[in-house]
């Protein structure tokens, strides 16, 4: 997935994420971000791939997101591993 497509479906799940209530305080407090930041947040790959990471967290968000967007179920993580901070890890 290219990074464009992959900052298009983060945007997606911050905007899902924001209209959810009980769940978006959940995420800035995990995040650390304010709400009143959440607009110029967006720009940065980096917080970007914050919210998809916390979406991916839980398999019904995901098929809540995707379902709501017209995604395949597989594509926030996909949209994970092309944003800033996903490289593979070696543990030797």
């Amino acid at each position: 997935m290219k990074r464009e497509q992959a900052e298009r479906i983060a945007i997606q799940a911050l905007g899902w994420l924001a209209s959810h209530d009980e769940l978006c305080p959940v995420f800035l407090g995990s995040s650390g971000a304010a709400a009143e930041d959440l607009r110029s947040l967006a720009q940065d790959p980096a917080f970007l791939a914050s919210v998809l990471e916390f979406v991916t967290m839980d398999d019904v968000w995901v098929v809540e997101f995707c379902d709501l967007n017209n995604l395949k179920y597989e594509d926030p993580l996909r949209a994970r591993y092309a944003l800033p901070g996903a490289e593979q890890v070696h543990w030797t």
